[in-house]
């Protein structure tokens, strides 16, 4: 209850700050980032993603470390994503570092832009909001890793309980542990791909600084590339080129 004030502030003062324009490239902006990670997370049949393909394997994975002896490799490929993961929240706190600095330079960045003849930054206000919402995205970044890194390390954690091979657990105990390692670690994987995801969109959301006809372009920009790396790259057709029909509309 004690911030509907500020958001009903918030809504009152956004209007006012910014031109019907500039909040519809906003809108459109934040409905393509909600839309596009729907959409890699829901879609089935032949528009199944990428991200849903490896999902699959990873399920994969986890049933083949039940007849392996030796688990070294399977630790080793969850500390690798582990590490990944840190690499990335590092980043994002290196790049929200960046943004509270350039929140700084408001005077200078209002000088250059006013010298551009595509500039459409007119006060301090819009520039501070701008940069805010910035910041918004990078922090989200780094939750999402953050929470991603807990879960690979958790993930490490049930690895270790699956019972070895030959030590007298049943087959249904095994594979039930083998499934809790398979779903902590996708769910790892998937707040690592929303992470990476916020920092795609990030690199869209500069565009609003330039003008809101290049944050549309921009945004429009981003999500053909992802689209197409999840949809329709090369990648992923080689991955589907021996799979089941009936597998390739499951859920991973």
């Amino acid at each position: 209850m004690t911030d509907l004030p500020s958001a009903s502030l918030l809504s009152a003062y956004l209007p006012a700050a910014f031109s019907p324009i500039d909040l519809g490239a906003l809108i459109y902006f934040v409905l393509a980032w909600v839309g596009y990670g729907l959409s890699v997370g829901r879609l089935r049949g032949r528009m199944v993603s990428l991200s849903q393909i490896m999902n699959a394997q990873r399920e994969e994975w986890a049933r083949q470390l039940i007849v392996r002896d030796n688990r070294v490799v399977d630790t080793t490929i969850n500390a690798s994503l582990q590490n990944g993961t840190a690499f990335f929240a590092s980043t994002s706190l290196i790049a929200l570092g960046g943004v509270l600095t350039l929140s700084r330079s408001g005077d200078d960045v209002l000088n250059l832009f006013g010298t551009l003849p595509f500039g459409t930054i007119a006060t301090r206000t819009t520039w501070e909001i701008k940069v805010a919402g910035l910041a918004v995205v990078f922090v989200y970044a780094f939750f999402k890793f953050a929470w991603a890194y807990r879960l690979f390390n958790y993930s490490a954690i049930l690895l270790g309980t699956v019972p070895p091979k030959g030590s007298g657990a049943g087959e249904a105990e095994m594979l039930r542990a083998a499934r809790r390692v398979a779903a902590m670690n996708t769910a790892a994987g998937s707040h690592f791909a929303r992470g990476q995801r916020a920092f795609f969109f990030a690199l869209a959301y500069l565009g609003w600084f330039v003008s809101p006809y290049f944050l549309v372009a921009s945004t429009t920009g981003v999500v053909l590339v992802m689209w197409r790396r999840q949809f329709v790259s090369e990648i992923r057709t080689i991955l589907l080129a021996d799979d089941d029909p009936k597998r390739q509309g499951s859920p991973p």
